[in-house]
């Protein structure tokens, strides 16, 4: 930390507490204290300061992050939110706080990475950093090369239009989607444009970490050799 100290929602993000988005949030909304000052989106913390997030102290994260991976069954909310009885955090129960890459939704499943580093998070969900999100899909009727090719040229939702995607036909009904941003209920709203509506919906790879055969529910800590790949990837990679 250098001696004019480093941003606050950095601080906050480096400590594992949470990511820096969720960061921006929590001081947006009055609930983070640098000694006995409220913090503002342009404070910077050094070594002297002390951190505050609802009255609890933040301490610096001890050296080795934690790197999760759980195959999401359906019915789990991603959040962090631990008054809503479907979270991910209750869930899985782990020893130390961890927080969720980007979010699932309730009625998807698959796979979900959780982490207490903050800095890989916008490295890894930043469209602009063209980082793989691999799914599963099924529709309730049978899909056209004219789905296929719409849907991997860019479809109008959120007053914008996706980004160009790979898709390829798997059967009838089911189609593998290979998407670089994270829109929400991205691949939902696209069949619905379409006139097609999700039966099931299932991520099955993030960059280089696969789900595999991991059951659903079940989760298991990132192998070193899928940390390691993953920093790899993520080296040129924008926070912002």
């Amino acid at each position: 930390m250098d001696k004019q100290g480093i941003q606050i929602n950095k601080y906050i993000s480096s400590t594992g507490y949470c990511s820096r988005r969720e960061a921006d949030q929590m001081i947006a909304q009055c609930r983070v204290m640098i000694n006995d000052s409220i913090a503002l989106p342009t404070s910077k913390v050094t070594e002297q300061d002390k951190v505050y997030v609802d009255d609890e102290l933040l301490k610096k994260k001890k050296s080795g992050s934690t790197y999760i991976m759980l195959n999401k069954p359906i019915g789990i909310t991603t959040t962090t939110d631990t008054t809503d009885r479907t979270n991910v955090i209750s869930f899985i129960n782990y020893q130390k706080r961890i927080f969720p890459i980007g979010r699932l939704d309730k009625d998807s499943e698959g796979l979900l990475l959780l982490t207490d580093d903050g800095d890989i998070v916008n490295k890894i969900l930043r469209a602009g950093n063209k980082h793989d999100k691999e799914y599963i899909v099924t529709v309730n009727r049978s899909i056209s090369s004219d789905f296929i090719g719409k849907m991997a040229g860019g479809i109008p939702i959120l007053g914008t239009k996706t980004l160009p995607c790979k898709v390829h036909q798997i059967s009838g009904k089911k189609f593998s989607i290979i998407l670089t941003q994270g829109l929400n209920r991205q691949i939902r709203r696209m069949c619905e444009y379409l006139g097609y509506d999700v039966t099931s919906l299932t991520r099955v790879r993030i960059m280089n970490i696969k789900l595999d055969k991991l059951p659903a529910g079940k989760w298991r800590l990132l192998h070193s050799s899928e940390i390691a790949e993953l920093h790899r990837l993520l080296g040129n990679s924008s926070k912002t």
